[in-house]
C-alpha cells in the first residue's frame, strides 16, 4: 500500500476515506462504551417466578425455580437416553435464566452533560462512516 494514498483507499466500493471510516468508527464505539458503562445493574426483590409464590406476606422461595432442574437431573441419572428429562433440563435453565433477569434493576447514573457528549459524539461518529461511503472530493495536487 503506498502510504501518500491512505486518503484514497476505497471504502465500501467508492474512492472513499478509510481514514475518516475508522476514526469515526472509533469515536461511535469510544461513546458506545461510555454509554454502556454509565448504566449500573442492580437487582432486589423478586423475579417473576418467586413472586407468585410470594403469599400474603411477600416471602417467596427462590428455590421453587430449582425443582424442574433437581428432577431433571435426577432423571439424566436414571436414564439419559429418555426424552422427559433433557427437556426438562431446557425448561429448569429457562426458568433460572427469566428469574435472574427478571429482577435486574437498570439505572443511569451519569450527568446531563456527560450524556449529550456521549449522544452528540456517537451521532458524528455514524456521521463519519456514513461520509466515508461516499466519493470523496479529489485531493489537491502538489505542484
Amino acid at each position: 500500500m503506498d502510504l501518500d494514498k491512505i486518503g484514497e483507499t476505497p471504502v465500501g466500493g467508492t474512492r472513499g476515506g478509510i481514514g475518516t471510516f475508522f476514526g469515526g468508527m472509533a469515536l461511535a464505539l469510544a461513546s458506545a462504551y461510555f454509554f454502556v458503562d454509565s448504566v449500573r445493574v442492580t437487582s432486589d426483590g423478586y423475579g417473576v417466578i418467586s413472586r407468585g409464590f410470594g403469599g400474603f406476606g411477600g416471602t417467596g422461595s427462590v428455590g421453587v425455580i430449582f425443582l424442574p432442574l433437581f428432577v431433571a437431573v435426577v432423571g439424566l441419572f436414571a436414564n439419559a437416553r429418555a426424552r422427559w428429562p433433557w427437556v426438562l433440563l431446557v425448561i429448569g435453565f429457562a426458568l433460572i435464566a427469566i428469574e435472574i433477569l427478571s429482577k435486574m434493576n437498570f439505572w443511569f447514573n451519569l450527568k446531563l452533560s456527560h450524556l449529550l457528549i456521549m449522544i452528540v459524539s456517537f451521532a458524528a461518529g455514524v456521521g463519519l462512516i456514513l461520509r466515508s461511503l461516499r466519493e470523496m472530493p479529489p485531493l489537491p495536487q502538489d505542484d
